[in-house]
């Protein structure tokens, strides 16, 4: 292939062998010029600058090249240190092909671990040293230690349970290993070292006071003023008390009863977002809400307007009304920035009239507490976040991160200032303070709370019901303990004597199934008991039930108000005792470090697993360059100027770089499989030019396993359906009932990038008709071929085989799709293997969003069950029909019984980001499909119309495969 073929590609794209020419400066200040082979090594390049300064001067000057290493500007514009030398050029591709030479400074090892998780996790760990923020630092510090101190339990494990966490079993779902232990190791219990203060001398303490001049600093006092107060580590504050005392005095946000009143807001604007230009005045306006979770404490409040100019400014109060005593510990403090637009408009025969009409701008949470339990005090710049205007009615976000948004060039800046309320710092007291007596109700009480009860489904309340389930709180938890998430809902969290009660309550509250304490997680719960208490029970999840949950974990990190929370320290402590849980969180937090409000989150959770698993990061980085190359070669493919073809693709893989990333590799699909050689590759005829490869197996007699690349699709959502059909696979397994599902593997691992499993051996439906028609108009149409087509793969006595496979396939994707609302259905995303397994792929849409066209329903039937379906189930007996029947009627009724779990599986995803899933309103198609607050007599009727409307209307779907097949036909 000639050079130049794609045009206005980079110099490093390029294929082929030719040389590179680069310039090097070296530290004697002399200046180097040399070409070197692109595919080369730093260790070879550097021997051959040592090998061309010999004849310059000041080459005496030079030392040992192990005293040195290059450095480079990164194809991220960021100066990076080389000290991997193994590493190629053409990988490195350092902007102006310039590396300079410097001497190498501090530990070699730890700057290359430093590297090398750098360059995976695809964040610098510089830019969290340069965050310059305790709680960052702090986090780092602790997980490291907790990290390490896992790794060096796994490195003294017995070899026999070093080789079940190396080399983990790949087992079917319905054998599930022992349950995971539910105690913590000795190391989880606590970071800190613990030592009775009774037993520490009061002048060694003094000594460690006056070392902490910082603490005193704002009230200048002598330590001799302070009291010590000792809650698992020290802290100060201001007081008379005597040092002999030693009891907790420091003082609480419960012992004060002032308003939070002295809020002062200024605003400073350096880069305005566009506003719409046909108005004649514009006022800007900052609204501000106190949320508990989703509860909104008090009222809402709004500064006054001012008027856009480069820096409007308030200096005004605003006042919440709430007692600071009243704050629950996770408040936020959430901000809209919005513009008031007047529009002057004169209707006939009247005089002229103003209209108004609200513009979000900006958004940006802020906690009210610090990491530390401590009211914030003082001034706070926040970084806003640019607001979607989709929904006006509700300007403030108290779902979003409380992150303020990194890119701060970009983004409007609010300053607000914190009241000092007193002259010394104020703590929410710790849960082991708040210990209250419980009370107990009467018999006809209970019957009334036994008829709430029953209505399990149910999370709306009327006022009575309310005080009723609150002055039966115990009762509930003595009677109805899976009902704690009503209890929670109905805690008023703005009244501190409710919060006392809720969280003494909880104390000893009996562990719920794992399963149910998922909804915990939400939002809506962020009380640091409740979370605590939901850890508590997740520790019960085996590890494949805690990996069929592991992308929900994962998007509910998002809800977290701090670095340092229970369920980050749960993932990491079950990721460092199972490699393959290790493996999927890794490419969880990994695609989506790209994400601003989560960045620095997700890359401190990975820098912490890397730091606890160093032998994993080869294995992860060889994953991570495959997937690179792939990208490369997706993008050559996207954007040739010219045509390429599928023997272009080859050659370019069969250079070396390409060859030596993409073979040998564990599949990030399952890290079971090592994908030895890639054997043939091609690229897909779809828009976005996914490429196909297929490797070669280590077994001699073994399949070959096939992976394909997807390049600007966002697989997420299809990830979420795959895990739904792969739960409801087990739980119809279960019950007795195996429908022949294929939750084919599937993984986004970037921005829209991903990887999906080939499933060999199967065809579409469209492909099947296709080629037993004469044209597309008549293909969906042709009733029998895709019996024809079974016949032919399953000659003789196989055939019955293959028809029971197909009927059991097809009942159980004919509910699973009906259930999760699968839209955009068609006779190209429907497949079939040789062996009769049906299956569906891409799923672009969900939850009851079905494609329309010019405002008309294309999709009119609840699920796919089209007259050839039918007749290959028939095969000419009628009463195969009736059995099919019975799988989908039994199927879904299992389904409904676990209606519950896909619900809150489904909540837990919003905060994702999917754009069919980002609120409660988006999941009723869920409670409506699965009948949820219905008898199962109710729902299977429910069903049953349903199934006889598929049936009666299976024309409808015929129609619209035919418009598919002409469509595609007729495409350019």
């Amino acid at each position: 292939m000639p050079p130049g073929k794609y045009g206005m590609q980079e110099e490093w794209e390029k294929e082929g062998d030719q040389n590179i020419l680069m310039d090097f400066l070296l530290p004697t200040g002399i200046f180097l010029k040399f070409p070197v082979p692109r595919n080369d090594t730093i260790k070879n390049i550097k021997k051959m600058v040592w090998r061309n300064a010999k004849t310059e001067a000041l080459y005496c000057g030079l030392g040992d090249p192990e005293g040195y290493v290059f450095t480079c500007i990164n194809d991220t514009a960021e100066r990076e240190e080389l000290e991997e030398e193994s590493r190629r050029i053409s990988d490195v591709r350092p902007f102006m092909c310039v590396l300079r030479l410097v001497a190498r400074e501090g530990d070699r090892g730890e700057k290359l671990t430093n590297s090398h998780i750098s360059s995976l996790i695809g964040k610098g760990l510089h830019e969290f040293e340069a965050q310059k923020n305790h709680e960052v630092d702090e986090f780092r510090s602790k997980m490291r230690t907790f990290c390490e101190e896992k790794a060096l339990e796994r490195h003294n494990l017995p070899w026999q349970q070093w080789m079940e966490y190396s080399f983990p079993c790949d087992l079917e779902p319905c054998c599930s290993p022992p349950v995971h232990g539910g105690t913590k190791s000795k190391h989880t219990k606590n970071f800190m070292l613990q030592q009775d203060p009774l037993d520490i001398p009061v002048a060694l303490m003094k000594s460690a006071l006056k070392k902490r001049a910082t603490v005193f600093r704002s009230v200048r006092q002598e330590p001799e003023d302070y009291t010590l107060q000792v809650s698992g580590r020290w802290e100060f504050i201001y007081g008379n008390h005597p040092l002999r005392q030693f009891k907790v005095s420091r003082i609480t946000s419960l012992n004060l009863a002032n308003h939070m009143s002295c809020l002062i807001i200024t605003l400073c604007i350096s880069v305005l977002p566009s506003l719409p230009h046909h108005h004649h005045h514009l006022q800007l306006v900052v609204q501000a809400g106190l949320f508990h979770g989703s509860e909104l404490l008090c009222k809402v409040v709004t500064s006054s307007e001012v008027t856009v100019c480069s820096e409007p400014l308030w200096d005004q109060k605003l006042d919440f009304d709430i007692n600071v005593s009243d704050l629950p510990r996770m408040s936020r403090l959430c901000f809209a920035l919005y513009a008031v637009i007047e529009k002057t408009k004169k209707p006939r025969g009247t005089k002229k009239k103003n209209k108004r009409a609200d513009c979000p701008i900006a958004w940006v949470n802020t906690m009210v507490f610090d990491y530390k339990d401590q009211l914030k005090t003082g001034e706070f710049i926040l970084s806003t976040w640019p607001s979607v205007p989709d929904d006006k009615s509700d300007l403030l976000n108290p779902m979003g991160t409380v992150e303020k948004n990194p890119n701060v060039d970009s983004a409007a800046g609010l300053l607000i200032r914190f009241p000092n309320i007193r002259p010394h710092p104020l703590y929410y007291p710790p849960l082991d303070k708040m210990i209250v007596m419980e009370r107990n109700g009467d018999a006809v009480f209970r019957m009334r709370l036994k008829e709430i009860m029953d209505n399990k489904n149910s999370t709306e309340f009327f006022e009575d019901e309310k005080e009723l389930l609150w002055k039966l709180r115990t009762e509930v938890r003595d009677c109805y303990p899976e009902s704690l998430s009503k209890l929670l809902l109905i805690t008023k969290w703005s009244k501190r004597e409710d919060v006392v009660q809720m969280v003494s309550l909880l104390r000893n509250w009996p562990d719920l199934p794992a399963i149910q304490a998922l909804e915990l997680l939400d939002y809506s719960f962020p009380d640091p008991a409740v979370r605590s208490f939901t850890i508590r029970c997740l520790r019960k999840l085996s590890d494949n039930e805690l990996l069929q949950y592991l992308i929900q974990l994962v998007q509910v990190l998002k809800y977290e108000s701090y670095l340092d929370c229970d369920l980050t320290t749960f993932l990491l402590e079950r990721a460092l005792s199972n490699r393959r849980i290790g493996h999927f969180l890794f490419w969880h937090l990994r695609s989506e470090i790209h994400v601003a409000s989560v960045s620095l989150r997700f890359g401190l959770i990975l820098e912490a697993y890397c730091r606890g698993n160093i032998h994993h990061i080869k294995l992860l980085t060889k994953q991570n360059e495959a997937l690179g190359k792939m990208k490369a070669l997706s993008d050559i493919v996207k954007s040739g100027c010219q045509k390429m073809t599928v023997e272009d693709l080859k050659l370019c893989i069969r250079q070396e770089s390409y060859m030596e990333a993409l073979s040998n590799l564990m599949s990030p699909l399952n890290p079971s499989i090592i994908l030895v050689d890639a054997d043939k590759c091609r690229f897909m005829d779809s828009k976005m030019k996914p490429l196909w490869m297929m490797y070669k197996n280590p077994s001699e007699h073994a399949d070959m396993v096939g992976i394909i690349f997807k390049n600007g699709d966002d697989l997420r959502q299809d990830m979420l359906t795959l895990q739904m059909i792969h739960l409801m696979e087990d739980l119809w397994k279960k019950e007795g009932l195996d429908l022949r599902m294929i939750p084919y593997g599937c993984l986004s691992t970037g921005n829209k990038m991903g990887l999906i499993e080939v499933v060999k051996h199967s065809d579409t439906i469209a492909n099947i008709q296709r080629n037993n028609s004469n044209s597309a108009a008549t293909a969906a149409f042709n009733k029998d071929a895709l019996l024809n087509w079974l016949k032919s793969k399953n000659p003789g006595d196989k055939l019955d085989q293959a028809i029971e496979e197909f009927t059991l396939s097809c009942a159980g994707y004919c509910v699973a799709t009906y259930v999760l609302g699968i839209g955009d259905r068609h006779n190209d995303n429907i497949m079939i293997r040789e062996t009769g397994q049906l299956f569906h792929i891409d799923f672009g849409h969900f939850l009851g969003n079905f494609k329309r066209k010019l405002g008309i329903n294309r999709e009119r039937v609840p699920f796919i069950l089209t007259y050839d379906f039918v007749h290959v189930i028939q095969q000419g007996r009628t009463n195969n029909s009736e059995k099919f029947r019975e799988y989908c009627e039994w199927a879904y009724k299992i389904l409904c019984k676990n209606g519950t779990l896909f619900v809150n599986l489904f909540a837990m995803m919003k905060a994702a980001g999917l754009p069919e899933l980002t609120s409660s309103k988006d999941i009723q198609y869920l409670k409506d499909s699965l009948a949820l607050g219905k008898s199962e007599d109710e729902a299977l009727k429910n069903f049953k119309v349903k199934f006889n409307e598929a049936l009666r209307e299976s024309w409808k779907t015929k129609v619209n495969w035919m418009m598919h097949s002409l469509a595609k036909d007729n495409r350019p």
